[in-house]
This record gives structure tokens, sequence and C-alpha cells, in this order.
């Protein structure tokens, strides 16, 4: 057994596939079954099952992982802390986002910081916001940036950047020629959702419930699970949304759908810098903390 074997191993288990694990590190799908077989003979179990469609880990093969993400992680660590002894930022980081900043606001982010640290990789993840976080629990992932707070014990946040919601409405509905529409009007028209687990969700849900709202009352006829996926049912007029101001600009300005104030409602939520309370950073992690932060700070003081 080998840091490479169980690279490999993490690869098959990650991707759900010989062949896409093979492509993933460049070897063929046949050397991916021989490093495999190489661990089951080593631990004397099945570590894989290998069925019609997918590659799924057995019970041994989860135990396994759990650890190999850990082993694989403390490799990068040293990685990096040996290349900042020698003065360099180098070596690979593994970062969530949820919806919207996983979309919108990390992709420039983390593009400039691997143009101005060449030598370094970023993996960028984007799911919703608990399963980021459940990540980050597991070690899969060093640092996220989602769209809610999260109340686990072990998890530290702090407040990265604000973001703004509002009702969108495809560009003929019958309220387009509004800029604000009240609360009660919301309870009068289909409305489309994220699923469980989505920060956009949880925010909605804390903005009614401060607004002294109902929010089960709504006539909700979709919970879908993207932000893509609700603005295409909205332009097909399968109903209205709550959705950040930020994911729908293009479609604004294309006059596709617009965008109306809630009186009464404070749609304004922040996007949070998340990690893990009792894990050490890498110096990997610290050098795009001090990255991120700062170009937050430079967007901040650019007038709009």
């Amino acid at each position: 057994m080998d840091l490479w074997q169980l690279h490999i191993f993490c690869k098959v288990v990650d991707l759900k596939s010989f062949s896409r694990a093979g492509r993933a590190v460049h070897l063929s799908q046949p050397t991916v079954s021989s490093h495999i077989k190489d661990l089951e003979d080593h631990f004397d179990c099945r570590l894989i099952d290998r069925l019609a469609k997918e590659a799924l880990p057995t019970k041994a093969g989860r135990l396994l992982y759990r650890y190999a993400k850990r082993l694989i992680s403390l490799r990068d660590e040293v990685e990096s802390a040996m290349s900042e002894f020698k003065g360099k930022v180098k070596g690979s980081l593994d970062l969530g986002g949820s919806t919207i900043p996983g979309a919108f606001v990390l992709p420039a982010i983390v593009g400039a910081f691997t143009t101005r640290f060449p030598e370094v990789s970023v993996s960028l993840s984007i799911a919703d916001t608990q399963q980021i976080i459940e990540a980050i629990l597991s070690g899969n992932l060093e640092l996220g940036v989602v769209g809610a707070v999260s109340t686990h014990a072990s998890i530290l946040q702090t407040h990265l950047v604000e973001d703004e919601m509002c009702l969108v409405v495809p560009a003929d509905h019958r309220w387009s020629n509004r800029h604000r529409v009240t609360t009660k009007q919301l309870f009068t028209v289909p409305f489309i959702l994220r699923e469980q687990g989505s920060g956009t969700l949880k925010s909605i849900q804390t903005s009614f419930s401060e607004a002294g709202l109902i929010f089960n009352d709504l006539n909700v006829v979709a919970r879908i699970g993207s932000t893509e996926a609700i603005r295409q049912a909205i332009k097909n007029r399968m109903g209205v949304s709550i959705l950040s101001s930020i994911a729908v600009s293009d479609d604004v300005a294309a006059g596709r759908l617009k965008t109306l104030t809630i009186d009464g409602l404070n749609l304004r939520r922040a996007f949070y810098l998340t990690h893990h309370r009792h894990r050490s950073l890498s110096p990997l992690g610290h050098a795009f903390i001090d990255f991120i932060n700062s170009q937050i700070a430079v967007q901040a003081k650019t007038p709009a």
C-alpha cells in the first residue's frame, strides 16, 4: 500500500467509475483495476463493488476512504508547508462553494489566486450549503464559502460578503411593470423553491420568520435542486421565486426576467468563509484566506 494507490482508490470512489478515475489520473482502466486489486489483497477484503453502471465502496471501502482522504490531505499539507518554508506558495487546495458563491463569487477569485500562484492547483466543488458543511466536517474539503450560518459546534465561520435576494418573475408577468410588491401578494402566486439544505432556502425562511410571515402558506408548486433550473422554470412560467440578484443579472439585462423588491421583507444575507474549528489549516489554506479577504476588500472599495 502506498499513497498513490490510495489516491487512485479515492478517485474511483469519488467518480464511481474505474474508467473515469483512470482518465483523471492518466492511467488505463486495467492499471487502475490492478492498483485496486493490490489494495484489496493488502487488506484481504473487497473494497469496491463493481456494479453494472457504477463502482461503489463496500463497508470496508467506506472506512478506508475516510482514512485515505486524511492521509492524502496530510501529504498535501506537508508539501504546502515545505514549499512555504522555501518561500513558495505551492500545492493543492480543496475548496467548496454553495450554489451562488460557488458559481458567481469563487471562480473569479480562484482564477486570480492561481494566476498569482501558478504552482497551486485548486479543486472547487459546488453543492448546497449542507453538503459543503458535511464535506468540511468529514475532511474532504478544507475551506468553503456558503450562504447560511451553521450551528454545528465544529464549524467556524467568518462573514465574507453581502448578497441581496429579490423576487424574480418572467418578463411578461403581470407584475413586470412594477418595482415592488407587498408580502401579502407573495401568497397569491405559484412559488418555486430550492431544495432542503440550500442556503438560499434557509435565508428565505429566516426572512419570513423575522417578518412574522408563515412560510408554509406559500403556494409552492415545485422544489428544484439548482438556481439555474429555477431560472429556467421561471422563464417557462412555472412560477416565481426569490433568488440572488447576481444569479439572474444576465437574464435581467437581456430582458428575460424581472426583479422586484418585497416591501417589509429583509432579503439581505451574507456569504461565510467556513472551515473546521478543530483542524489546523494548511499553509496553503491560510494563503487562500489572506488572498480572498484582500480581494473582497478591493471589491468593497471599488465604486459601483
